[in-house]
């Protein structure tokens, strides 16, 4: 129950960062506005999925939301993203992306717990 509950933490900080981001000013952006606010969304739902539902899907989930939302945000820093060039500064920024990071290896110790001993996570 403990991985899970830091798995649903990480995945709810870096929806919390996005929320926060997408309040602050982002909410303007073409593009990257409605992804914010889907990836609250999301972010919320996964975090409930997986403190309630013992299955191998919101471990998943959670690695995929960790690795697409990491993902996009080092494109955004290195050629840009929907017309966005983001740097690596700021609270929020490293908020994120730690959140992200651990959100990673989280849902990777989460399937392989459930892989090693042949249950659910």
């Amino acid at each position: 129950m403990v991985l899970r509950a830091l798995a649903a933490v990480a995945v709810l900080v870096s929806a919390a960062m996005h929320l926060y981001l997408w309040v602050e000013g982002y909410r303007d952006l073409e593009v990257i506005g409605p992804a914010f606010l889907l990836n609250a969304v999301g972010g919320a739902v996964i975090a409930v999925l997986v403190l309630v539902w013992r299955h191998w899907l919101p471990a998943l989930l959670t690695l995929g939301f960790g690795a697409s939302t990491l993902g996009a945000f080092v494109v955004s820093t290195t050629v840009g993203l929907f017309g966005v060039q983001e740097q690596w500064r700021g609270w929020e920024v490293w908020t994120a992306a730690i959140s992200e990071a651990a959100a990673i290896v989280l849902g990777l110790a989460l399937l392989a717990r459930s892989a090693g001993s042949g249950r659910q996570p």
